[in-house]
């Protein structure tokens, strides 16, 4: 079968995805089964997958959905305990402190904050943090799991210490055998992996530091009283601002040292430099843009959590504004200490539950309960329960809260995950094709040629919107987009730093990310709606990211160790 057809039938499964969601507005719990159906049954007819394989990769996704849900669980379960607490009152007249201006406060928390929660933990967890703490402050639960999803963007290449770099391009490229290469040419496999670590840091810092004007002007457009773009556009000078307050440590960051960082020490400088520039007023506009009031929202904004919102915000408390804070201070420090700690990681994973060789096909999962986010969530939770002097039932309330929403998310993620394990793990068939991943990304390049970079971002983010993850599309499709760039005879480490900003621009469309947020604030059944939004900064990011790789290649002719 020639390459056409195969990308056509790899293809249909997403393109199911994308009519059921965006076109049609079905929800998730009601299309994803269908899609799932749609993934196997490709696998099984136009791949030829055995039905073992196709079991064991439906395996593997549970388990890891299962490890998707304990996240999930932990992010609800602290903001309903800091609820209950009466910490998310102090936390919201806090924030109204800073800037009561709406485009300022999701500038701060989702920009800022969230990408230093990415930069700590990743796989997701900066929406499941910033997306509920946004509503419980007054947005509107489906726009602040817009902005939560995208925060996934430029922070995401360095997520969770550099994850997607050291272990999604380290172990996607045939290290031994270009190592081998680099060394003829008097260069390392170490210094080759920097050349790309430095390479995606400045394009996400160049692409990256309009994503929170794009925060702002969707904000104010999609859900403002006036449906406005230039109530957003107003704010230009400050959403510039935080945006280069956060890029410019970011790339200096990965050019010096290294892919662990960058996210981390982005945030650590912007955070308190735009924080006290929203305080004094520097280029804040003068008026305050908020939503509309409460009781004019569309029905389709609005949570059960949201519901609950005014009962707890009224609750008085002698709690202050740093007491309130130190959960998720706590939650910070823990991320970073686990993460960069060889004792402290070493101790939070000693608890591993392996699932190894699942049927014989090789494939296997191991959760970490202690390591994963959701284990820290739930420490601090306890930690919390002591801190703040809850009541037993007040903690009750807040367990029983959080389980129904993980409930409501699970059904959807255990027919999710499975379908992306399946279309990951179908280059193991009786066709002789790659994997359907890898099929889609071949037409792509044999279709268009010498243009090809403009398009290699594009490939990344398919990637990560069938992954869910930077880190594995990296993984996927990594190689590939080296064998093209030689081909091509251009630079191939920047064509591998173009696949990694691309897979992050993928995260803010990836279909289990958007459940997995959605369901921290209580919103289900409105998925296509999220995805009809976010794709409009994916587009941005991915074909100003492609055109940077055009002039990056042909215009100013970058050259990386093999081409010496």
């Amino acid at each position: 079968m020639e390459i056409g057809l195969q990308a056509f039938f790899a293809a249909l499964p997403i393109f199911l995805a994308g009519i059921l969601l965006v076109g049609l507005r079905v929800s998730a719990k009601k299309a994803m089964p269908l899609v799932y159906i749609a993934t196997v049954a490709v696998a099984f007819i136009v791949w030829e997958v055995s039905f073992n394989r196709v079991l064991a990769s439906t395996m593997q996704g549970l388990l890891i959905t299962v490890a998707v849900l304990w996240i999930i669980f932990g992010a609800i379960l602290l903001l309903n305990t800091l609820k209950h607490s009466g910490a998310i009152a102090v936390i919201r007249q806090g924030f109204n402190n800073v800037s009561a201006d709406r485009r300022v406060q999701v500038i701060i928390i989702a920009w800022l904050f969230g990408s230093f929660i990415e930069g700590a933990s990743g796989f997701g967890t900066p929406a499941a943090i910033a997306a509920p703490l946004l509503v419980a402050i007054g947005f509107p639960a489906m726009a602040a799991v817009m902005v939560g999803m995208m925060i996934q963007s430029t922070p995401v290449s360095f997520g969770a210490v550099g994850t997607p770099i050291l272990i999604g391009i380290n172990k996607g490229l045939d290290s031994d055998g270009i190592g081998a290469t680099l060394q003829t040419a008097g260069s390392s496999w170490d210094e080759y992996l920097q050349i790309i670590t430095s390479q995606v840091a400045i394009t996400h810092a160049i692409v990256g530091t309009l994503i929170p004007l794009f925060m702002v002007i969707m904000l104010t457009r999609f859900f403002g009283k006036n449906k406005s773009w230039t109530e957003g556009l107003s704010i230009i000078p400050f959403a510039i601002f935080g945006g280069i307050a956060f890029t410019i440590p970011y790339a200096l960051t990965g050019v010096y040292l290294g892919a662990e960082f960058p996210s981390l020490i982005g945030a650590l400088v912007g955070l308190p430099i735009v924080t006290y520039a929203a305080k004094k007023g520097f280029l804040v506009p003068k008026n305050t843009w908020d939503f509309a009031p409460r009781e004019e929202w569309p029905t389709s904004w609005i949570s059960k959590f949201e519901d609950k919102i005014d009962t707890f915000s009224e609750k008085t408390s002698n709690m202050s504004l740093t007491k309130a804070w130190i959960p998720y201070v706590l939650v910070a420090a823990i991320l970073v200490l686990t993460r960069v700690s060889d004792e402290a990681k070493a101790f939070v994973k000693a608890w591993v539950i392996p699932f190894k060789d699942i049927l014989g096909e090789g494939l296997g999962y191991s959760i970490t309960p202690l390591y994963l986010p959701g284990g820290i969530l739930i420490f601090v939770v306890l930690i919390t329960y002591f801190f703040h002097g809850m009541k037993f039932k007040e903690i009750g309330a807040a367990v029983s809260e959080s389980s129904k929403v993980m409930l409501g998310a699970g059904f959807v993620l255990i027919f999710t995950i499975p379908l992306v394990r399946v279309l990951i793990n179908s280059g193991v068939n009786d066709s002789g094709f790659d994997s359907m991943p890898v099929a889609m990304a071949t037409f792509v390049a044999s279709s268009v040629g010498d243009i090809y970079p403009l398009f290699a971002p594009l490939v990344g983010a398919i990637g990560a919107f069938i992954a869910g993850s930077n880190t594995v599309s990296n993984m996927m499709l990594s190689q590939y987009q080296f064998g093209v760039a030689d081909a091509l005879g251009v630079s191939t480490a920047f064509m591998v730093a173009l696949q990694a900003v691309g897979a992050a621009a993928g995260n803010m469309i990836a279909i289990h990310n958007v459940v997995a947020a959605s369901a921290t604030v209580g919103l289900l059944d409105q998925e296509g709606e999220t995805l009809r939004r976010t794709i409009i900064p994916t587009i941005y990011y991915c074909l100003l990211a492609g055109i940077i790789g055009l002039i990056g290649m042909y215009g100013i002719g970058l050259i990386d160790p093999l081409m010496k």
